[in-house]
């Protein structure tokens, strides 16, 4: 599914920059051009981070 339709970036291309150290919509749109457009990808964008940092503390917790 995309996320960014104006750039044609994929939810899973944004889950990858985010696991690679992206934290922020600026970092993820610096890495993959995800938000860079029209920014109305950004609420989404905000909540694979959120997301995919909860998982990873989950992760490491265990």
């Amino acid at each position: 599914m995309y996320v960014c339709i104006c750039h044609h970036v994929r939810e899973r291309e944004v889950r990858a920059v985010i696991r690679l150290g992206a934290r922020t919509e600026e970092a993820v749109g610096d890495a993959c051009g995800a938000g860079t457009g029209c920014g109305s990808c950004l609420d989404r964008i905000c909540d694979l981070i959120e997301e995919e940092t909860t998982d990873t503390r989950l992760t490491k917790a265990a």
